[in-house]
């Protein structure tokens, strides 16, 4: 990681020479390490001098290392943190966010802080977990009727995506096996799973990555819409773990991203993660991906997803069914990557998929100096759009490829 040359807001007296300043004195939430190691501005090689009163200037970091280098998400037991990446902030800051309360952390996921179906599964686990340990009762069943309630508040944060009640209900299983354990026994499984869940991810998401690859041929041209990446999971992606797992076998795919409007996942996640890993990736617009396909530039599409009907309809983000209709069209593979955690046998079919309405300003005011369009003028903002299984060459799970609809999800090894 480089830092630029730029000092950080301190706004008392102080003189920093010998010790760094406390964590929560920085504006910016880089790891205040970083600064003293910083050749300083006046001496090479010398380590910064922060004397009396400084009251001007940032850290601005940007990223020059591989982001699997970099953990999308952490359990900081010390501080009882749950420890992210602020997705908003980027490409042009990397701030980590340290969550403590329940609020914090619903708030995090309902304003993207923290997206994707897996990364918010993982940080709903260790959400709840840090819920525990402000649960101040002994007694089993006070606990419980609280732990409950919390995970309820946070389940209401993002309706569509499915590994966020998938997570929390396998660490309210938890609690329900451990009637008759004593509370910090209790604690510490909720930990362990959460933990646990994370871990899995990882695994699941390299396991999707090698499945997808014998769906490729090294120097194919590839197009993914939104961000099931890295920093939509714990590690790899989904839609991007063929990438990266190429990319580590000397493929050389040629990448195109979808910019992905209204919220730009595609732009500032996607294009921002795979060029930090070096990979050959195009930014286009939502509106150019006919185009590219008409020129015979893409070989195959990988998307991730939020849920996978029983059907196999897939909700993911909006415009995803519109890629998968020119795909169709141009005869070119479709395909999911969806751990099975995703697929939810309790939903039919994709219509049966609540779809998430966002606030309009997001299409109307979000990225512009000024409102884009004419006051009264209204903005329909749905966060996703289902894809007719029809239209899906194949759905890529950690257990294998699945590519026969017709009778419910069966899978191919």
């Amino acid at each position: 990681m480089e830092v630029s040359d730029r000092l950080v807001l301190f706004n008392r007296p102080c003189d920093y020479s010998s010790q760094p300043p406390l964590y929560d004195e920085v504006t910016s939430a880089v790891d205040v390490s970083v600064l003293f190691s910083l050749p300083r501005m006046t001496g090479e090689g010398d380590r910064l001098r922060w004397w009396g009163h400084i009251y001007f200037l940032e850290v601005r970091h940007t990223m020059t290392t591989n982001i699997l280098d970099m953990e999308t998400l952490a359990l900081n037991e010390e501080e009882r943190a749950l420890v992210i990446i602020d997705q908003t902030k980027l490409p042009n800051r990397a701030e980590y966010l340290h969550l403590k309360t329940q609020g914090e952390i619903w708030m995090a996921i309902r304003d993207l802080q923290v997206r994707g179906a897996p990364a918010i599964g993982d940080a709903a686990a260790i959400g709840i977990y840090l819920a525990a340990l402000e649960i101040d009762t002994d007694d089993y069943a006070a606990f419980a009727k609280r732990f409950h309630e919390a995970a309820d508040y946070l389940n209401a944060s993002r309706p569509t995506a499915v590994n966020l009640s998938w997570a929390l209900n396998r660490m309210e299983t938890v609690v329900k096996n451990a009637a008759g354990k004593s509370i910090p026994e209790i604690r510490t499984l909720l930990r362990d799973e959460a933990l646990r869940i994370k871990q899995e991810d990882i695994d699941i998401c390299k396991k999707i990555g090698e499945h997808a690859l014998t769906l490729v041929k090294p120097g194919m041209g590839l197009l993914t819409h939104c961000n099931a990446g890295q920093l939509a999971t714990a590690k790899y992606g989904t839609a991007t773990a063929v990438m990266y797992l190429g990319h580590q076998k000397g493929y050389n795919f040629k990448i195109y991203a979808d910019e992905t409007r209204p919220l730009l996942q595609g732009a500032r996640l996607t294009a921002y993660e795979l060029s930090a890993a070096g990979m050959d990736v195009t930014l286009i617009c939502d509106n150019m991906a006919s185009t590219v396909m008409k020129n015979g530039w893409i070989d195959a599409v990988f998307v991730g997803c939020d849920r996978v009907a029983a059907n196999g309809d897939v909700a993911n983000k909006i415009g995803t069914s519109g890629v998968a209709i020119l795909a169709r069209h141009y005869g070119i593979p479709f395909y999911v990557c969806a751990p099975t955690s995703t697929i939810d046998m309790n939903t039919p079919t994709g219509r049966d998929i609540h779809i998430e309405q966002r606030p309009p300003e997001e299409v109307t005011d979000m990225w512009y100096k000024e409102r884009m369009t004419a006051d009264g003028v209204k903005a329909y903002n749905p966060a996703f759009d289902v894809t007719d299984h029809e239209l899906i060459t194949a759905i890529v799970t950690e257990d294998g490829i699945i590519t026969d609809f017709a009778h419910g999800l069966t899978r191919k090894q």
